[in-house]
């Protein structure tokens, strides 16, 4: 327990193993700490992060498939995800959201549990959490706290960072470590924390929490607070050369005076006797894993467990009313500015060019500002997934990409039969069908040139910014606004998918072709000057590698960002 700024957070981070000691060890029962303690210790952040979109059991569900030992079922996965939820009382909100900013979902409290319940899963001899009652309600707040305990009386050790809690709450506590400035105040029984202070001479003058009164010690403030005569003797025959204001010791004198007298005690004591070391097995099918990285699942399980909550919390987002308003308003403005547009006059022509080049625009533009917001906002989660081992970042990103691509499929397939109902454009089977594998190959283009540059600068402003050059230099040279790019200029096509998406799209519509046209390739002539729109396949496939080297790219980048917190 300590004022904000103490470093009790700094403290828990050290203890779990989240930051690397400059100096000194930390030993678990005698043992340094490596991989096979990382799955004994739980850590339950102060933020909660859970995905908003599923409930309560599908979220501890997920997690229990992917955390829990390879040597157990799938079936006794969920059966110790359901047992968790008896054991916080959970089953009331169990088939509830989480919830989110902008939409309501469980309470609070209800969320702090399934956070707690999320690490306790794999029964962890050492649970750490960074003040889990902030922003509850003190009812809720000693509802927390009893839990707490009860894991502790358990046979777990329980460490907790506390801000200024309740009379009631801090009742419940064990032990105590008052933290100020980043030293110790004091270590002991809650119970005898009153009675060490008062032996110094330091009591409340008024009626006060004993929380209150400990944290005000920790922050040097001595109003109210009878002064210890130690204190007095040393510090007020100095008054002129002290920090005083209207005659009272300043903040720094006073936390000096109490680190020294700490320290002075702990002196006496002697040298704290080392227990000898305990070991706690956890239940048989639990047992700590090996040192050598183990996961909880193999890397098809982590990839199809990763693929069905993939489409379980992305369908929300994808099928919002704002996104499929855009759109089908977007298909619909387009569809009436080229009402039954006709191709065979040059002007014509020409309008239905513009339709497919802001065809290839938009199917650019759209996904690729959607995908570079993905990692930038699952930052946190992935990174706190990630710091447990629950999957590898592989199936991960595979899991990620190839969930979105149905969600991906839909909205262009809606689009382009508005489209095409309404525009006029070339109505036959083929070409349609070739229209949509066009522009869904834009689509998963797209996407991943965004995907790369959100890994790339995990900040939404710069990707935002970046994202908006990259677009409208590939829109400048995508070949309907200039034909004849200078030559130390000619290279940013063969890099801008929209240009390949429209030369495909007018290869599809008024190409050279004999699986198109009924003409023959020898007397079918382009329509557009200085433009040859036979079929070589070089979009296809410079398509197709910007997909797959995009995503490389991003996996290199997720790499390069070091998202695993914990080594």
């Amino acid at each position: 327990m300590g004022p904000s700024g103490g470093g009790k957070t700094t403290l828990l981070n050290l203890l779990s193993g989240r930051i690397k000691l400059d100096s000194g060890t930390i030993t678990y029962n005698n043992q340094p700490y490596s991989k096979s303690l990382k799955w004994r210790i739980g850590f339950v952040l102060q933020d909660d992060v859970a995905f908003p979109h599923l409930t309560v059991k599908e979220t501890l569900t997920y997690a229990a498939l992917l955390r829990l030992p390879n040597t157990l079922t799938m079936q006794q996965k969920k059966e110790r995800a359901t047992y968790v939820i008896s054991e916080l009382g959970l089953e009331r909100c169990q088939n509830t959201v989480i919830g989110g900013t902008f939409f309501r979902g469980i309470s609070g409290g209800e969320r702090k549990r399934v956070c707690i319940a999320n690490e306790i899963l794999l029964n962890p001899s050492l649970l750490l959490l960074d003040e889990p009652t902030s922003g509850l309600d003190s009812t809720t707040a000693l509802q927390i706290v009893k839990m707490l305990r009860n894991i502790a009386r358990s046979g777990k050790t329980v460490v907790t960072t506390i801000h200024q809690p309740s009379s009631r709450l801090f009742s419940k506590f064990d032990k105590l470590i008052l933290l100020g400035k980043g030293s110790s105040l004091y270590f002991g029984k809650v119970s005898d924390a009153m009675l060490y202070f008062s032996s110094m001479g330091c009591s409340p003058l008024i009626a006060m929490n004993p929380a209150e009164f400990l944290i005000d010690l920790a922050n040097g403030n001595i109003k109210d607070k009878s002064v210890p005569s130690d204190l007095e003797d040393k510090f007020f025959p100095r008054n002129n050369s002290l920090d005083m204001k209207h005659g009272e010791l300043s903040q720094v004198d006073v936390h000096e005076y109490l680190v020294e007298a700490y320290a002075v005690k702990e002196a006496k004591l002697g040298k704290t006797k080392l227990i000898k070391p305990l070991l706690i097995d956890a239940e048989p099918r639990m047992k700590a894993r090996s040192s050598t990285m183990e996961w909880g699942a193999t890397w098809w399980d982590q990839f199809s467990i990763l693929f069905r909550r993939g489409l379980k919390e992305r369908r929300h987002e994808y099928f919002s009313c704002i996104r499929i308003t855009q759109v089908f308003l977007t298909a619909i403005v387009m569809g009436l500015l080229w009402w039954r547009s006709d191709a065979s006059s040059p002007k014509g022509l020409q309008d239905q060019a513009g339709l497919l080049f802001f065809i290839s625009v938009f199917w650019a533009f759209f996904p690729m500002f959607t995908a570079i917001f993905t990692f930038p906002q699952e930052r946190v989660m992935l990174a706190k997934e990630r710091s447990v081992g629950m999957y590898r970042l592989s199936a991960y990103l595979l899991a990620r990409m190839t969930s979105d691509l149905p969600l991906d499929l839909i909205l262009p397939l809606v689009f382009l039969v508005i489209v095409y109902l309404m525009a006029g454009l070339k109505s036959t089977f083929t070409a349609f069908s070739l229209t949509m594998l066009t522009v869904f190959l834009s689509v998963v283009a797209a996407q991943g040139l965004g995907l790369t540059i959100g890994a790339a600068f995990m900040d939404v402003k710069k990707a935002s910014t970046l994202a908006s050059v990259i677009i409208m230099t590939s829109m400048l040279s995508g070949g309907f606004f200039i034909q004849k790019v200078p030559v130390f200029m000619s290279w940013v096509r063969y890099i801008s998918f929209t240009y390949h998406t429209y030369r495909l799209l007018l290869k599809i519509h008024y190409g050279c072709s004999t699986g198109l046209d009924a003409e023959s390739s020898s007397s079918c002539k382009s329509p557009f000057k200085g433009l040859r729109l036979d079929w070589d396949g070089m979009e296809v496939g410079t398509m197709v590698a910007m997909t797959v080297g995009y995503r490389i790219l991003a996996y290199a980048f997720l790499r390069r960002m070091k998202l695993m917190t914990i080594n």
